[in-house]
């Protein structure tokens, strides 16, 4: 039953939230390429340094931590008012009850589920920023596609790929445990299930944060 849970998690979590890491990736991605667009016109940087901008940027920041914000807003809501809404209707007790392990069953899929499917989402995230870059540049009347694509090549550095993975993997730790930390301790009616969901959103997001800039100074140095 463990690997059906884990399954239908990563379904719900991976499918379900397809649309909008597509939709807010690929502006942030075409907003980042116009900002700097704007920053190096009139300049004697080479246009070929948009591409390497907007890559680094998105392969380092914008890719896991926008996405992991998103999650959090999205993922941690539900999974907070699913675990609390079973706690308000006993139906934790009743599993505890026939000798269930309760905290295990209900966070131990979710955890795993989001441990496997944020890499994914965080890939696919860097692909759609890229790809609105790229959009961008092709709007631009200065900057050609090749310039971009030639940035895109340039001076690439591997690590910087894996900080990507490691952040997302701790992102999804932090947003998911905070989660099921508030639904499965919630207390209260519907209006107390309402407040741990909110918990859940505004906690996650704060922690990713400070966890960001923790791992920048520990991977990067700083």
């Amino acid at each position: 039953m463990y690997y059906k849970e884990t399954v239908r998690q990563m379904y719900d979590i991976g499918i379900g939230s397809l649309m909008i890491i597509f939709v807010v990736n690929i502006f942030i991605g075409a907003v980042t390429a116009v900002q700097f667009i704007y920053q190096l016109s009139g300049t004697f940087i080479p246009k070929y340094y948009i591409g390497y901008i907007v890559r680094d940027m998105t392969i380092i920041e914008l890719a896991a931590t926008f996405s992991s914000i998103i999650l959090a807003g999205k993922v941690g809501s539900n999974i907070a008012s699913e675990i609390g809404g079973m706690r308000q209707k006993e139906h934790i007790d009743a599993m505890e009850i026939m000798g269930v392990n309760t905290s295990s069953y209900l966070v131990l899929p979710k955890l795993v589920a989001m441990m496997l499917v944020i890499p994914i989402l965080v890939s696919v995230a860097a692909l759609f920023s890229i790809g609105g870059g790229f959009m961008a540049i092709m709007a631009s009347d200065n900057y050609s596609n090749e310039d971009f694509i030639q940035g895109l090549r340039s001076f690439f550095v591997p690590w910087n790929v894996s900080m990507m993975y490691i952040k997302a993997l701790v992102f999804g730790y932090i947003l998911t445990s905070i989660a099921c930390y508030q639904g499965y301790f919630v207390k209260g009616g519907s209006i107390e299930l309402g407040q741990a969901s909110t918990r859940a959103v505004v906690f996650g997001i704060i922690v990713i944060l400070i966890a960001d800039y923790l791992l920048a100074v520990l991977l990067i140095g700083g």
